[in-house]
């Protein structure tokens, strides 16, 4: 199994060194197809109908929210995401002039949950910074947190290394109603969705700052309420922590974990 800290490494390193100039690609002018990951499991995610079309891939950071009516509660009720959107499309390994090798771009998501702090307006600042992977920031799982009347700050884009900047697409987040929403603000898209697909993250998936493991990988349909907008159809890859502690050790009440995961938009 590849540990965080050697797949956040290769990451950085593969990021550093990702520079346009730098890249074979730039002499390239065929258009590279991106393919949607999968897990190399028995069970896999369905794969997107034939008759649509990808529209955005983005790396999401945030906070996967939890809830455990009593500290002997047999699992945690999942209450939602909040996470900041990033663009990540014109990296995708093979594209013309701007694509990153593929070990740099498998290891985004580790790379951004390991190297950044969380994009949130946090109840506890201290919270923000998520450490290292032989010394991650440890606290308890209520102290990740995000302001509920404010959750997010002014979007901004992501300075990932010298050459690489990753522009600010928009905001995962459940409605009020607890559907979950993606605002791509940056790209005027909307998608409100559902749950129609699932797959464990592979075993070597990154357990996150908790070290409780990936979230699972997920297919998101149109919810049929009309509020999507260019987005009929989701997929949530390549995922790195946000799976909750037991009952047991989190204690009751509402708590947080940090993750970050790649989501594919299409229409």
């Amino acid at each position: 199994m590849v540990s965080a800290k050697t797949l956040l490494l290769a990451g950085l390193v593969a990021v550093a060194s990702a520079a346009p100039a730098a890249r074979a690609s730039c002499g390239s002018t065929q258009t590279a197809t991106p393919t949607l990951p999968v897990t190399g499991a028995a069970t896999e995610l369905p794969a997107p109908p034939a008759n649509l079309t990808l529209k955005k891939i983005a790396v999401g950071h945030g906070i996967q929210n939890y809830s455990c009516p009593t500290a002997d509660s047999s699992a945690p009720t999942q209450l939602g995401a909040l996470a900041v959107l990033y663009d990540v499309t014109s990296l995708y390994p093979g594209t013309p002039k701007t694509g990153i090798n593929e070990t740099a771009w498998t290891a985004l998501s580790t790379t951004i949950l390991w190297s950044q702090p969380l994009p949130l307006n946090l109840v506890n600042e201290k919270a923000a910074s998520p450490g290292t992977p032989s010394q991650p920031n440890v606290l308890p799982e209520a102290s990740y947190g995000a302001d509920t009347s404010d959750p997010f700050p002014r979007g901004t884009d992501l300075q990932l290394s010298p050459s690489m900047t990753l522009k600010f697409l928009g905001h995962h987040f459940f409605d009020i109603s607890g559907t979950p929403t993606f605002d791509l603000s940056a790209a005027s898209l909307k998608g409100s969705v559902v749950k129609t697909g699932a797959a464990n993250a592979p075993a070597g998936a990154d357990k996150g700052i908790l070290n409780t493991g990936a979230v699972a990988w997920l297919q998101l349909s149109d919810s049929g309420k009309g509020l999507s907008s260019g987005i009929s159809m989701v997929y949530r890859v390549i995922t790195a922590g946000g799976a909750a502690q037991a009952c047991s050790t989190s204690g009751a009440g509402q708590g947080s974990v940090p993750y970050t995961a790649f989501y594919w938009f299409y229409d």
